[in-house]
């Protein structure tokens, strides 16, 4: 008797919600404005914080871009690998001592590579919300499209 007491007692504590913890999505860290495409529908490639800008950034790809990132040590991405990569401004996690969370989006860039002579082709946008504030198409990387895409896949378990 003293078993099944013990059993409904374990099992009603742990059906009631705990009031003290409410449950929320981190909407300051969405992206609005006009893009071309939601990079967060695409697969992480890695990740990375600027602890001196306070920023936090994530690369995302297209199934080409992060499978040939997770499987060739070199930055010669294939023709219709896509790399966008989101960088926030950084918050504290009301949730967890110490910890940082994404806050306002500050810029969202794109790296497409094609089969032309412009192969590259580079988009930047920032502001709220996020409008394209620049634009370059070349056949050689410029300096920050070579950075990107100098950026290797995170290793995953």
């Amino acid at each position: 008797m003293k078993m099944v007491l013990a059993g409904l007692v374990l099992l009603l504590g742990c059906t009631r919600e705990n009031a003290r913890v409410a449950t929320t999505l981190n909407n300051s860290a969405a992206l609005v404005g006009d893009l071309p495409s939601n990079p967060m529908q695409r697969k992480v490639i890695t990740s990375w914080v600027d602890k001196q800008g306070s920023t936090m950034s994530t690369m995302f790809g297209n199934d080409v871009a992060v499978h040939y990132a997770r499987t060739n040590p070199d930055t010669k991405y294939p023709t219709g690998s896509v790399l966008s990569v989101v960088t926030w401004s950084q918050q504290e996690d009301p949730r967890w001592f110490g910890g940082n969370i994404p806050a306002n989006a500050k810029s969202v860039e794109f790296v497409s590579v094609g089969p032309e002579a412009n192969a590259y082709s580079y988009q930047r946008y920032e502001g709220t919300p996020l409008k394209k504030v620049a634009g370059e198409d070349g056949a050689v990387p410029n300096e920050r499209v070579a950075y990107l895409l100098s950026q290797r896949a995170a290793v995953m378990p």
